[in-house]
């Protein structure tokens, strides 16, 4: 499987980075996360337990994030080591424009599931939930950085109306 969302965003590269490589925090600022744990480092480096919903279903992994800031941009990858996914390698890039930024989220999965496992990761776990969480993930941090540019606030409020509006009650 593999999937990608792009979305261009009008604001700080800094701040868009921060906002996607503080997990932890995701929860309060992405209404579809139910809770991410840090369960060791930090940093750069950091395994975390994440949980999210698509619209009313529950799903849960376990993952590596790393940060690298060699080049000119960073990329922050996450290889899932736990739960469904196990083995998914997810890559965020940022690429500066003019007067916006494109953020990508990149997924690539390879399920070792015999005879299956391609069919589930590309007609289910691919387009009905990747492509979905990732979505509104972008969407969401979009609306914050674009808020902040346009208002001048400092952070962002615990739930963005915009997401909250799409988000349905449990």
């Amino acid at each position: 499987m593999h999937s990608e969302n792009v979305v261009e965003m009008r604001g700080d590269l800094e701040r868009i980075v921060a906002l996607a490589a503080d997990v932890e925090r995701w929860p309060e600022i992405l209404p579809h996360y139910r809770w991410v744990t840090l369960l060791e480092g930090g940093g750069d480096r950091k395994v975390v337990e994440m949980a999210a919903r698509r619209d009313r279903i529950p799903v849960r992994w376990r993952a590596i994030q790393e940060i690298d800031r060699s080049g000119a941009t960073p990329i922050i990858t996450y290889r899932h080591i736990k739960g469904w996914t196990k083995g998914m390698v997810v890559d965020w890039t940022f690429d500066p424009q003019p007067d916006r930024i494109l953020v990508r989220i990149r997924h690539d999965f390879s399920p070792p599931w015999p005879v299956v496992g391609g069919f589930v990761a590309d007609r289910i776990i691919g387009p009905q939930f990747v492509e979905n969480i990732a979505g509104r993930t972008l969407a969401t941090i979009k609306g914050i950085v674009e808020r902040e540019r346009t208002n001048g606030s400092g952070d962002p409020p615990a739930t963005p109306p915009a997401a909250a509006a799409t988000e349905p009650s449990s």
